[in-house]
């Protein structure tokens, strides 16, 4: 399974000056849990890092610090842990192992981030091949009972 099958869209970018309040609500509207820094215009600017949802209730809200005195530069993570959008789960588990991270950046062929991908997101695409792993023996059992059923009887 490839990642571009459970990659999230869209990705939401901010600038590093962003308030955190503001941040709250770019997450809040867009459904999402990370926001891409970058250094300034959200759909230009060069990335510098990601801040989640996550992020700010550690790093702001647990330390006291008001959601309209910090920026996301304050407390963000900078860099951002990324994975090709054709490759395996293996590869975005290994990468996310490696980072120390749930939620890796989704690129294309050009470096450019088109999604991310997050542990849930992993959970979830591999519930779903083990489910169908699943139906494969359930289907198999099936088929030899049938075939079982039409069977003469072995004669004592």
């Amino acid at each position: 399974m490839n990642l571009e099958r459970i990659s999230s869209r869209p990705v939401v970018r901010a600038p590093s000056s962003c308030r955190l309040q503001e941040a709250a609500g770019l997450m809040r509207r867009h459904h999402v849990g990370a926001l891409v820094v970058t250094d300034d215009a959200p759909d230009e600017g060069r990335v510098l890092g990601i801040v989640t949802d996550r992020d700010l209730v550690l790093k702001a809200i647990a330390e006291g610090i008001g959601p309209g005195e910090a920026t996301l530069g304050d407390v963000m993570t900078e860099g951002l842990a990324t994975v090709e959008r054709g490759a395996d789960v293996r590869a975005a588990v290994e990468t996310m192992r490696a980072n120390g991270v749930r939620r890796l950046g989704v690129t294309d062929g050009d470096d450019v981030i088109v999604g991310f991908v997050s542990f849930d997101d992993l959970v979830t695409g591999l519930a779903t091949e083990f489910t169908s792993l699943a139906g494969i023996i359930e289907t198999e059992r099936e088929r030899e009972v049938e075939e079982n059923m039409e069977l003469p009887l072995a004669a004592e």
